[in-house]
């Protein structure tokens, strides 16, 4: 049955109601059609914005890249099995307006925490190892900000960031240890702060209540969630808390960054882009890396490869120190432990890690000061041979430390 205008099933009973012209459905299919195209586009936009200005956020250190590029005949070999070594480098700078409430700038920065990030070649698990900044080194000759060159000497690892910067920090890294450094990251102050702020704050539990002048900080005991400003000076808290060593703030950083880690990989940070956003924009805007990090496509390969490793294997621990023979206020390494441990991560080897017996007021925990501290205690963890080799298993190396995984309030 067709109606006047040609429509098939025109009006009444066997037509089932009325039907617009085809001419008049035509242009409402074509506006339609380009209502869709301009969602695409619009969004197709947003997105590409987005990519655009947290790309453009990461501060590229080429100065490092090059200075590092003067000296390639004598760094160590880079890894063939695929695994990568990152440093992660926290500045104490006092520059910029975030920064100048922690003290005076006095042009020069040092490197108040130093993280060596191991990441095996099959991406199982992932190793941060922390450097004391008391630790007595060979520092190597550097280029300085004002072009001239520092002497080569015996000195405090956290020197090495003030004299000769990104470059210096890592190509001492690299004699004490032998490991080839691929990446690196630098982040100051208000950078650490605006990230933890943008995943909602971080979770810590504290045996005792914390009142530290110097931090700015006063915590009761208990579980407590902390942001910004309180986060920082629990971080940074050298003297109020156990006995006053960095190598007990070393760990305190541990268990912190093991509850930034479980609290990344919740779902609540994740699939959430009311907050993934505010995090990679603070990510991306605080950190300085050397050129291979300095693109999101970088920052993304690096963390597509360890987003899905369990927290009970990102491992933390402190490279095997005591108290330096000359100066007990300074640090040395434990050996033959410090070497054993650099040796497993140069050659791509596990890495087990166990708590140790004592907890201090921090609700971290750390061995006796007076003892040698992330000391690797006898192997505990066979690795079984290859199928059908008949080789005797080879002991894993244990040491000091903790996981993500344990790590916050239980």
């Amino acid at each position: 049955m067709t109606d006047s205008a040609g429509i098939p099933g025109g009006t009444g009973a066997a037509g089932g109601g009325t039907r617009p012209p085809r001419g008049r459905r035509r242009r409402l299919l074509r506006w339609i059609g380009l209502g869709v195209a301009l969602l695409v586009l619009l969004g197709a936009a947003t997105g590409w914005w987005i990519y655009n200005k947290l790309d453009g956020n990461i501060t590229e250190d080429t100065s490092a890249a090059a200075e590092l590029r003067r000296f390639e005949r004598e760094r160590p070999a880079h890894a063939d099995s695929g695994a990568q070594n990152i440093l992660l480098i926290g500045s104490d700078s006092r520059s910029g307006t975030e920064n100048r409430q922690y003290g005076k700038d006095r042009g020069t920065q040092r490197s108040d925490t130093t993280i060596l990030l191991h990441l095996p070649a099959d991406r199982a698990s992932a190793t941060a190892v922390s450097i004391p900044r008391d630790l007595m080194v060979e520092v190597p000759s550097c280029l300085q900000a004002d072009a001239s060159r520092s002497r080569e000497q015996f000195a405090q690892f956290n020197w090495a960031f003030q004299w000769g910067g990104a470059a210096c920090t890592i190509r001492t890294a690299e004699r004490l240890t032998g490991i080839r450094i691929d990446h690196h990251m630098v982040i100051d102050f208000g950078g650490f702060k605006k990230m933890v702020d943008a995943i909602g704050g971080v979770e810590v539990c504290l045996r005792r209540p914390m009142d530290d002048a110097e931090a700015k900080l006063r915590l009761p005991a208990g579980r407590q969630t902390l942001r910004g400003e309180q986060a920082l000076g629990f971080v940074r808290a050298r003297y109020s808390l156990g006995n006053g060593s960095d190598t007990e703030r070393m760990e305190r950083q541990q268990a912190f960054l093991g509850s930034l880690v479980k609290k990344v990989q919740s779902n609540g940070v994740l699939l959430n882009p009311g907050r993934l956003y505010p995090l990679l924009d603070a990510a991306t805007s605080s950190v300085t890396t050397d050129p291979g990090l300095s693109s999101l496509r970088g920052l993304y390969e690096l963390v597509r490869g360890v987003r899905d490793i369990p927290t009970e294997q990102v491992k933390f621990l402190t490279v095997p120190r005591r108290p330096y023979a000359a100066n007990p206020n300074r640090d040395e390494l434990v050996e033959p432990d410090a070497a054993r441990l650099f040796e497993q991560l140069r050659t791509d080897k596990p890495v087990t890690v166990a708590p140790p017996e004592a907890e201090p007021e921090s609700g971290t925990r750390s061995e006796p000061p007076a003892e040698p501290s992330g000391t690797g205690t006898s192997p505990t963890s066979p690795v079984p041979p290859s199928e059908g080799t008949g080789a005797t298993p080879v002991p894993v190396p244990t040491f000091t430390g903790t996981t993500a995984g344990t790590a916050g309030c239980r």
